[in-house]
């Protein structure tokens, strides 16, 4: 019993210095090596300020054709959806009465026209009747009286005859300007014109050139003010500001156009301003209606500090990054981002040219640990802003 006491014991006391010892061997091991991060400076480049806008595309130039004459529409010159040309055919209204009408106005200017030859004829014979005391004053005046109605008379009927042809030209229903023609609103057989009503035939839209319309806010507006402080007059009176845009289905801002005109005012209930720039829509991809993401680059560009959009990093103290100082320390510097340049963001505050900032292993890099900084490679500049 004595022995077997024994040997419990130092099985014991040798378990309890088993931790003692690896502990011992733990404490002389090497310390862990710095885990490795990319670190890069910010690129320096010229860039352009922007501001962003939602606007969207109108036609330069639209009408809806309404029929001018009253009559029953015979025949439809055009096939839906398609483009016409300035001054095509596009409808033909009934013309008989048209043509009786304006044949009827001939006949009232020859009648006018013997009115007056006889009128100035007799003024002519009793004038000088009246000389000879052949014939009265007040029979002289009466044929001068008839001489200057018929006069009147045929100037009326002349007028009369203009009219009832541009009521035989208004049976012909043309396009007033080059464009796109929509589905026609009204059938073969259908009256058009009736008094007092008006009756639309077609809707026509120019989009060769279109106009993009958006909205400019209060703070957006100040700003693009004071950037134009000293250019007189106004790059948007002169067709010189440009501005960039894209559709939904469309990457960045790929349509490039020139602002044309600002509303003179700010509208006081929403605080913004009425800007309107024409794009040529050569191919007439874009249509009118359509919502667009408008740019509007600043005039003049500046110099700027990029770095790789993956480098900034946000938590409840806002944007920041994470550079590696002269003693390979990581620290957190806080940041103000401006505008994105392909895959790289602007910092605007917050960076040196020198900084290291970790582009790479931004997991292992945690402020106030000491890490391995490896430079980045090379890499192809950013596209200009």
């Amino acid at each position: 019993m004595t022995e077997g006491r024994e040997w419990t014991f130092a099985t014991l006391l040798a378990m309890a210095a088993a931790p003692l010892l690896a502990g011992c061997r733990q404490a002389g091991a090497p310390p862990a090596t710095a885990p490795a991060v990319t670190v890069a400076t910010p690129v320096t480049q010229e860039v352009a300020d922007y501001v962003d806008f939602t606007g969207n595309t109108a036609a330069i130039n639209s009408v809806t054709v309404v029929a001018r004459v009253e009559g029953y529409l015979e025949k439809v010159h055009f096939a839906d959806g398609t483009r016409v040309a300035k001054d095509q055919l596009l409808f033909t209204i009934q013309q008989d009465q048209y043509r009786a009408q304006l044949v009827q106005a001939e006949a009232q200017v020859l009648s006018q026209k013997a009115a007056l030859w006889h009128a100035t004829t007799e003024l002519a014979r009793y004038s000088a009747l009246v000389k000879l005391d052949a014939a009265t004053q007040t029979t002289v005046d009466h044929w001068r009286y008839e001489k200057e109605a018929a006069a009147a008379g045929l100037l009326s009927a002349k007028a009369q005859v203009e009219l009832a042809k541009l009521n035989l030209g208004y049976t012909l229903v043309r396009a007033p300007f080059a464009g796109r023609a929509g589905r026609h609103l009204v059938d073969p057989g259908t009256l058009v014109g009736s008094t007092g009503q008006q009756t639309s035939l077609v809707q026509i839209d120019q989009i060769d050139t279109l106009y993009v319309y958006f909205t400019v806010d209060e703070r957006d507006l100040l700003r693009i003010i004071e950037r134009q402080k000293t250019t007189s007059p106004s790059p948007i009176q002169q067709g010189t500001v440009p501005f960039f845009f894209g559709l939904l289905d469309e990457e960045g801002h790929p349509h490039e156009g020139r602002l044309d005109f600002a509303s003179i005012s700010v509208a006081p209930t929403t605080g913004t301003l009425q800007v309107r720039g024409t794009y040529a829509n050569a191919d007439h991809r874009v249509l009118p209606g359509l919502f667009v993401r408008v740019r509007v680059p600043a005039l003049t560009k500046r110099e700027a500090l990029l770095v790789p959009g993956d480098a900034i990093s946000f938590d409840q103290q806002g944007e920041y990054v994470l550079i590696v100082n002269d003693k390979n320390v990581v620290e957190r510097r806080a940041v103000k981002t401006g505008q994105q340049i392909g895959e790289s963001l602007v910092v605007d505050d917050g960076l040196r040219p020198d900084d290291r900032v970790i582009v790479e292993g931004l997991l292992q890099a945690i402020p106030g640990r000491e890490v391995a900084p490896h430079p980045a490679a090379p890499a192809s500049p950013p596209p200009a802003g």
